[in-house]
């Protein structure tokens, strides 16, 4: 069993970030789990995310975590499996499926809008992090950078410490 690493990740991807981290690789891949695990499947307004392709929208992520060929939908069952393993062992790539569903909100009716599917790699070495973004398909209403910067932003969250600073390499 591999958990985190998809063998088939696509080489030509479509952002590449590198950041400085403060944590350990353990307490970073923690938190981004936790926040991926917390964020799934609820309804989020496109402004809590980055400026909105399409006004009045509801945003709904889906991620799953890879293992061995496949990806594994994050449940709360998921999400603790995958923290109690990287609790155990060192896991250095922890690669996930994001599913993205867009609805146009128009107040009593709600239209369902095409999906955007993107793969996220992220690979963890002391003291840093990058994160390379892949979209498999979709319209692109969220870019490749709004989802790495949107991960990043909320693994700083409320954390009187900076976690994660990106750097120009």
């Amino acid at each position: 069993m591999t958990l985190g690493y998809y063998a088939a990740f696509p080489e030509n991807i479509h952002y590449l970030s590198n950041y400085q981290s403060f944590v350990s690789i353990r307490a970073l891949q923690m938190r981004i789990l936790q926040f991926i695990g917390d964020i799934n499947r609820k309804e989020l307004i496109f402004e809590q995310i980055s400026i909105p392709t399409i006004p009045d929208s509801i945003v709904i992520f889906e991620f799953g975590l890879a293992e061995d060929a496949g990806f594994n939908y994050l449940s709360a069952e998921e999400t603790q499996r995958a923290l109690d393993t990287i609790e155990a062992e060192h896991v250095g790539t922890l690669d996930f499926f994001c599913s993205i569903r867009y609805y146009k909100d128009n107040g009593a009716k709600r239209t369902a809008l095409k999906f955007d599917y993107f793969m996220l790699r992220t690979v963890f070495r002391k003291g840093t992090l990058e994160m390379r973004v892949f979209h498999e398909r979709g319209p692109r209403y969220l870019f490749p950078e709004d989802l790495a910067n949107f991960i990043v932003k909320n693994v700083n969250g409320e954390s009187k410490k900076t976690i994660l600073r990106e750097t120009n390499s």
